[in-house]
């Protein structure tokens, strides 16, 4: 029986945004270093920072023997243990609007209770039902739609537009007629939030509004889910927000919750997993795995050891 495999992924290991300032230098990472030293590279997951589905998203769908369809991951079926209808998460956020553009707060950022957040799903909830859509009230800040106008429809993922410019990832309705009813019920919502007396309670208490909703997790899911790998989670938010000062002493944090662990099962003969994920790409390495064939990666492999390691190098490669 093959021994089980330890596999921790690492969204948001590297961002978009430049390491400047003395603030925001990689901090020393050296169970990090340790670990990578001991792994064999296998396999890079390749793409750019405009597709849907953020890198890490892709890996933990492969992981989970989900598909992998640009911005149609079915998160929403998946989580939902949903193998009969398509299904999306609707995410109750802000749309802040400046003279010349429109970024989502995302509702982690934005004090949502629960029972505000009842409020506005029952509110939106008869407008979707207009539309074929049954909502299902899973927490403050997310809730599950279930329909038919979900199959096959690619939607950013919400780790795309947070805390960023929603102009580029909006579909565009007339390349793709099936988003239509969706960025109309959207734009409902939006004109339906603005007037509902919950936004000025919020107001009140100096809190922005609640005046939209953000589409992602669409899809159709009818297999059997893999067991899932370890998804480190601290970087995230730092990330979203350009925080690189927050970010890197995240990255210090996660090295000793999440990388010292995995180092101990390494050097203790246990077969582990390590995926870093950038904005763009994700790389995997791995032990007690079937490494490269050939004796010329054997031997790279030797001489990448030899070297001392560059983090940043490294990371810059996400």
């Amino acid at each position: 029986m093959a021994p089980t495999l330890q596999h921790l992924i690492v969204p948001y290991a590297a961002t978009i945004a430049p390491l400047t300032g003395q603030d925001s230098q990689l901090p020393a990472l050296p169970r990090l270093a340790r670990l990578l030293a001991r792994l064999e590279q296998q396999e890079t997951d390749a793409g750019d920072e405009y597709s849907l589905s953020p890198p890490h998203e892709r890996v933990l769908a492969r992981a989970l023997g989900l598909p992998t369809t640009d911005g149609a991951i079915p998160w929403a079926a998946w989580q939902a243990g949903e193998r009969q209808q398509a299904c999306a998460w609707f995410t109750p956020c802000h749309w802040q609007a400046s003279m010349d553009q429109v970024t989502l707060q995302p509702p982690e950022s934005l004090d949502l209770p629960e029972v505000e957040s009842r409020e506005l799903f029952e509110a939106l909830r008869p407008w979707a039902e207009e539309d074929g859509i049954t909502l299902h009230f899973e927490s403050a800040t997310r809730w599950r739609a279930v329909g038919p106008a979900f199959a096959d429809l690619p939607w950013a993922s919400l780790d795309r537009v947070a805390h960023r410019q929603l102009d580029a990832w909006l579909p565009n309705g007339g390349q793709l007629p099936q988003a239509r009813a969706l960025l109309r019920l959207q734009n409902e919502a939006q004109m339906l939030f603005y007037t509902h007396p919950l936004n000025d309670r919020r107001a009140a208490r100096g809190l922005a509004s609640i005046n939209g909703f953000w589409i992602s997790g669409t899809g159709a899911w009818d297999g059997q889910a893999l067991p899932a790998p370890r998804v480190a989670t601290g970087l995230r938010a730092p990330a979203l927000r350009g925080d690189l000062t927050r970010w890197a002493e995240a990255w210090v944090q996660l090295e000793q919750d999440e990388i010292a662990p995995l180092l101990e099962a390494a050097e203790g003969g246990a077969a582990v997993r390590l995926t870093l994920c950038g904005e763009r790409n994700a790389i995997s390495w791995a032990s007690g795995l079937p490494a490269k064939p050939g004796a010329l990666s054997r031997l790279r492999g030797l001489f990448q050891r030899q070297r001392p390691l560059d983090l940043t190098q490294l990371l810059s490669q996400l």
